[in-house]
Order: C-alpha cells, then sequence, then structure tokens
C-alpha cells in the first residue's frame, strides 16, 4: 500500500476516535508536518521530513499525558518516529569546550551515580596527573637501581598507588579552596564543590579516607622515607593558595608534584644523595614550569576576572622564551644527574630524544588557541600538560 493511503488511513482512524469538539490538527500528506494542537504540545515542534526518509515514517497514537481537561483525555496525538540511527542530532555543541567534544569518561559510564562526583574530585577520569606525579618518583627509583638491575617493581607499584592517593588529595585539598573561584569559570563550574554535587563536610570527610589510605602506603616504606613523605604535606596544603599571592604558582606545583624524586631514592636507599637527587629534583621542577606555563594560557581571561595569578599571565608574550629556557634547564639537570649516578652511555641518546620531542612542544604550541592545550601533548586535561585543573593545581 502506498504510504500517502496509509497516511490518510491513519488520520481517518484518529478521527474516529476523538472526542472533543475542537478540530483535530491537520495532517498534510505532502511534507508529514503536524499543525500543533490547542494546548501544550508534549513533544517538539516536527519539522517537515526529506522525501529520502518518508518510507522510514511511521504513525502511531497513544493518550496526551498531561490533558488539560476531562474532555481531552481521549485525544490522541500523532508521533513521528524516525530509526534509531537518528534519534541523536548529528551535530551538537552539547558537552565542547571551545569546539572540542566532550566524550563520556569512564567514570560517567561505570561508576555508581552516587559515587561519580567523588571520582571527579579525585580527577580520575583525568589520569594524567597521576602519571606527571608518578614520573619523578619513577625517575629516582631506576636511577638508584643497583647496575644491571631493573627498578624494584614493588616499590614502583607502591608508589604508583600512592600518587594516585596523594594527587587525588591534592585535588580535593585545591577544590575546597577554590570553590569560590570555580563557580566563576566557565571551564570548572561543573566541578563537585562548585555545582553543588558535594558539600565541603563530604569534602572533608573524603580527604581524610585519602590521606589515610596514603598513610598506609607510607608506612610501608622505611623511617627515613616516612618522615620525608610526611613533610610533603606542608606543600600539598599551601601551595593551592599560591595562585592568590604570587605570579609563581608553578613553581609550588613543581616543588609538590616532583617531591617524589626525593622520596623515591630514599625509599631505596634510606637517604638522600645531594649530588644525584638535587638535580634530578631541579629538572623535574623546571619541566614542571614548561607544561603548566602551556596550560595556563588557556585561563588567562578568567584568571584576570577572578584576580588570581600565574606565570602564563607573569610571561607573556615572553613565554615561548622563558619555557625554552626552563626546558633547557630540565635537560641539563637531567644530564647533570645521571652523570653524577654514573649512568650507562644509552641515557644519553634517549634523553636527546627526549630533548628534542620537548622542543618540538614548544615551538609548536599555539598559545593563542585554546584547542591544541587540552588535546593530548599540549594540555593538562588530557595530555603532556599537567594534569588538572587552574594554574597550579594538581
Amino acid at each position: 500500500m502506498a504510504p500517502s493511503a496509509l497516511l490518510r488511513a491513519a488520520a481517518a482512524a484518529l478521527r474516529r476516535r476523538a472526542r472533543i469538539a475542537a478540530p483535530l490538527q491537520s495532517i498534510s500528506p505532502l511534507t508529514h508536518t503536524l499543525t500543533p494542537p490547542p494546548f501544550p504540545f508534549p513533544f517538539p515542534d516536527p519539522t517537515p521530513i526529506p522525501a529520502a526518509r518518508q518510507h522510514l515514517i511511521t504513525l502511531t497514537r497513544r493518550p496526551c499525558p498531561n490533558p488539560p481537561s476531562a474532555a481531552a483525555s481521549s485525544y490522541y496525538v500523532d508521533r513521528i518516529l524516525l530509526p534509531s540511527t537518528f534519534s541523536r542530532p548529528h551535530s551538537t555543541d552539547e558537552g565542547k569546550e571551545d569546539g572540542v567534544p566532550a566524550a563520556a569518561s569512564w567514570v560517567e559510564r561505570r561508576l555508581p551515580e552516587a559515587a561519580r562526583p567523588y571520582a571527579m574530585l579525585a580527577r580520575l577520569d583525568k589520569p594524567i596527573g597521576t602519571w606527571l606525579l608518578a614520573w619523578p618518583c619513577m625517575w629516582s627509583i631506576a636511577v638508584a637501581a643497583m647496575p644491571g638491575e631493573l627498578p624494584d617493581l614493588q616499590m614502583l607499584g607502591l608508589f604508583g598507588c600512592g600518587a594516585i592517593l596523594l594527587r587525588g588529595a591534592g585535588c580535593t585539598v585545591n577544590d575546597l579552596l577554590d570553590r569560590d573561584i570555580d563557580n566563576k569559570v566557565e571551564r570548572t563550574k561543573s566541578r563537585p564543590f562548585a555545582s553543588g554535587a558535594l558539600t565541603p563536610t563530604q569534602g572533608v570527610c573524603f580527604l581524610g579516607s585519602q590521606l589515610l589510605l596514603g598513610l598506609g602506603i607510607l608506612l610501608q616504606l622505611n623511617n627515613f622515607s616516612r618522615v620525608l613523605g610526611a613533610s610533603s604535606l606542608l606543600l600539598v596544603f599551601t601551595y593551592p593558595l599560591m595562585k592568590r599571592f604570587t605570579f609563581w604558582p608553578q613553581a609550588f606545583l613543581g616543588l609538590t608534584f616532583n617531591w617524589g624524586a626525593l622520596l623515591g631514592w630514599a625509599a631505596i636507599k634510606g637517604s638522600l644523595d645531594p649530588a644525584v637527587i638535587l638535580p634530578l629534583y631541579t629538572a623535574g621542577i623546571c619541566w614542571t614550569l614548561v607544561y603548566d606555563t602551556i596550560y595556563a594560557h588557556q585561563d588567562k581571561e578568567d584568571d584576570l576576572k577572578v584576580g588570581v595569578k600565574s606565570t602564563a599571565l607573569r610571561f607573556g608574550d615572553l613565554t615561548k622564551q622563558w619555557i625554552s629556557a626552563f626546558g633547557a634547564a630540565s635537560i641539563g639537570s637531567l644530564a647533570l644527574s645521571g652523570y653524577n649516578a654514573e649512568l650507562a652511555w644509552p641515557y644519553y641518546p634517549l634523553l636527546t630524544a627526549a630533548a628534542a620531542q620537548l622542543a618540538w612542544q614548544i615551538s609548536t604550541v599555539d598559545l593563542s588557541n585554546r584547542v591544541p592545550m587540552l588535546r593530548p601533548g599540549f594540555g593538562r586535561a588530557e595530555g603532556t600538560g599537567a594534569c588538572v585543573g587552574r594554574p597550579g593545581e594538581p
């Protein structure tokens, strides 16, 4: 039977069932456009359907869910049903940041709804921050290994778990202190505290559980490492405030994020060797200044509005010169640390490759365009940049 004949038959059946005096909405067999009924229509306004897809249209009837009166309770409406492949629009701005589609993370797909705010607070959906915290630990554990032996795998696992917990705790502290700022910045207003998904009391309880689990890992280390690890909490709790007082919050982030360069060596050796560890720690701080300054450029306008500071604002148009100098200092410090640790020759070709990759990043990044800084390789959100959050954050 022809589609137009089906439409006419369906329209006739609807007219017979109608129990109100008001005329039925008209159905045009040419465009399949529906005229809205006199009461509030519960579905989106229908639009003309291309001829190529008219064969996919079927008509169904169901009672209006909210009739305006008892007389209209039997009123039926026409509904256009499209195949599931057309159930969502092909293009939308929803979930995008500066044109970059925001795909649902594993936290949104797999965790129970009650657990999602806590996972988002700990930035479990953005693991790059954990990697950036773990790398300095792994550097020092690897350098401390005996010549010809692999690094201590158990120690690498402990420090990996510790990086997840400490990074999450730092993010919790940061969001607690910055909740009055985050709700004024477009990119951060959806965070758990700024959006109201969690209360500060819930955040403090969650922070306590994170620190308690971190203490369990710290107690697995030697006494010297326990004292050294506990002393890092002073930096964890104070660096989120630095953006309010200085243009160098990225430097304080570097001091905090690279503390593992000291702790990893101490966990293996039971002490510190300044000739090896201080250059390694300095290299990590300079590297943090590079990636976090790049990342801070995406929030320059918002930072000026809310009155917080960053190296991106401090360096301005000279940012590439500054971060080039910090990049060179980082590579030079890594070379000095390897030399003092008497590492074998393969270390230096690998370090040269790392230097080339860092130079490529600095030379190609567009500091005036936020989109590349949100992509892998250039942004704290998901890339070689810092972890998440505003400048100087974990």
